[in-house]
């Protein structure tokens, strides 16, 4: 028998219901539905643990990325039990906050909606339009979302579930994993038939509805251009998906 997890055979810690929601990107309108759906069903249901699971790309191309971080840092700071992840846009811009030299993908990530999304509009014409622009940023960002954004988990693993944004390099140790991969790999991933030591829940790669696979779960339905986010719940082995729209 092939060693690792398999999809069917996936197991929650007893008494834990987990919950992971895809790529955001913007959308605090999708992000205020599906939180509002979530945390009804753990005051319905009352289950004895629970994490509320966020797996990264929080900014960029939607309307409200400044609305999303300030939802999730709320929660994330006042219960350990929601948990957020780095997502490569979230990199790109800590990293443009960090250093102006780093513009360019801040850019070609469509790092202007962000940035409008705090009041500032990004010129990117000059070297010092840039340096201006990014000044205005840090001055409009709030210490609390800087905070966040630096605070931000590469992986968790609980249960037989491994939570990541982009996914793990087949054969490394789940421990072991380079940092950038987690962010950023994509086809060695998806391409990837084998089993891993623990079933891969990530995003990053968006589809049309949430991929299953054997190996891993892909919950990323492209929610800034959708308009449909999707999150993962999972409890004992049963495995669900809950979608709100707008």
């Amino acid at each position: 028998m092939e060693p690792g997890v398999r999809y069917e055979d996936a197991c929650a810690p007893e008494g834990m219901r987990l919950y992971a929601i895809g790529d955001i990107h913007g959308r605090a309108d999708l992000l205020a539905k599906m939180l509002a759906l979530i945390e009804g069903e753990i005051v319905r249901d009352r289950p004895a643990d629970w994490r509320v699971i966020y797996l990264g790309d929080y900014v960029d191309r939607g309307a409200d990325s400044a609305g999303v971080i300030d939802r999730i840092a709320r929660r994330v700071a006042a219960n350990v039990r929601h948990v957020a992840l780095l997502g490569n846009h979230d990199k790109v811009l800590a990293e443009f906050l960090a250093d102006a030299e780093t513009w360019w993908r801040f850019a070609d990530f469509e790092g202007e909606t962000t940035a409008r999304s705090y009041g500032v509009k990004v010129d990117f014409s000059s070297d010092a339009a840039i340096r201006r622009s990014r000044d205005a940023l840090i001055g409009a960002v709030p210490p609390a979302h800087i905070a966040f954004l630096s605070g931000l988990k590469l992986s968790l693993s609980i249960g037989d579930f491994f939570f990541c944004h982009a996914g793990i390099r087949p054969g490394v140790p789940l421990d072991a994993q380079d940092p950038l991969d987690l962010i950023w790999i994509r086809r060695e991933f998806s391409d990837y038939r084998g089993l891993h030591p623990k079933l891969i829940v990530h995003g990053h790669t968006p589809h049309a509805e949430p991929e299953l696979r054997a190996n891993r779960i892909n919950i990323d339905t492209y929610a800034f251009a959708s308009g449909r986010l999707t999150a993962l719940a999972i409890e004992g082995r049963e495995k669900r998906f809950l979608e709100v729209t707008g």
